[in-house]
């Protein structure tokens, strides 16, 4: 594929990349009987700067977009150990969104490079070495829907666009126009949910499958609200300010709150995720300054 440059600054604070104060949470998740409580929350991060978009590789770790010297690299974090190592550093710029590529031992990445060059790598979980997975179109943000086909939210017309890449053809399908950033593959199924925003004041959860292109709506989202995503059982999970909500396509007839983390301290839930067995329950919050 293609280089591409990213040459239109203005398209810049649609991403991840103004860079707030922000730390990753783990809870404990407890599910049984219908139920949802959170306990023993822990700041994996602990760290000043920017540490944003956590994702389970398995179920005992965790990776994420951290800081040190002044830019953003990839943090595996191992649940059973309390630990976490670099898994790489780019001299040339830094990495956001790390998600594992199935069926490989490797991480894919957006990339940031101080000239301005935007593109998705691919980094090796062994030794860090990168290589380029796509840069003919400027991925913000990106969900595995197998090994061969990546979903992603592209930057275009100073907004994001859905795209599938199919990487056995080398070709990008435009979907959707005005979506938002939030990306998951929905569980048992071949479809993978993004946020539509064709409607200004009334932002949709959809669905796609990324093969026929076909959409459907499952719901609408909080107001203002994004950041989302899917228990294994079906259950969406959403964060507005301190509240968590979630909302069954199959059961519920709208949100329901299932938890306040005012008592931790956490004002403004952004990124969340759930591993596969429903045990734990990683989240961001902005970290007030003061």
């Amino acid at each position: 594929m293609k280089h591409y440059f990213l040459t239109l600054i203005a398209l810049l604070p649609l991403l991840h990349f103004s860079q707030p104060n922000t730390d990753v949470f783990l809870f404990d998740l407890n599910t049984e009987k219908g139920g949802f409580e959170l306990s023993n929350m822990k700041n994996i991060s602990d760290n000043i700067g920017y540490d944003n978009q956590p994702s389970f590789m398995d179920n005992n770790t965790i990776l994420f977009a951290g800081t040190r010297n002044g830019q953003t690299d990839i943090v595996k974090y191992t649940i059973n150990y309390d630990s976490k190592i670099w898994i790489n550093h780019t001299e040339e710029g830094s990495e956001y969104s790390p998600l594992k590529i199935p069926n490989q031992s490797a991480v894919s990445a957006i990339r940031l490079d101080k000239d301005g060059k935007q593109a998705l790598y691919k980094y090796n979980l062994r030794n860090g070495e990168s290589e380029v997975l796509v840069d003919d179109i400027i991925i913000g943000y990106h969900v595995w829907f197998n090994d061969n086909i990546l979903v992603s939210a592209v930057l275009e017309y100073g907004g994001l666009s859905l795209f599938s890449t199919n990487f056995k053809e080398q070709k990008n399908y435009n979907l959707q126009d005005n979506i938002g950033r939030s990306l998951h593959k929905i569980p048992n199924s071949d479809l993978v949910s993004y946020i539509s925003k064709e409607n200004d004041s009334l932002w949709e959860i959809k669905s796609v499958n990324p093969v026929s292109g076909i959409t459907k709506s499952i719901t609408v989202t909080l107001p203002e609200s994004e950041d989302m995503c899917w228990l294994p059982n079906g259950t969406i999970l959403i964060g507005k300010d301190d509240v968590l909500y979630k909302y069954n396509p199959k059961t519920d007839v709208s949100w329901i709150e299932v938890a306040s983390l005012k008592e931790y301290g956490i004002t403004n839930i952004t990124r969340l995720v759930v591993n596969s067995d429903t045990t734990k329950l990683a989240l961001v919050d902005e970290i007030d300054k003061k």
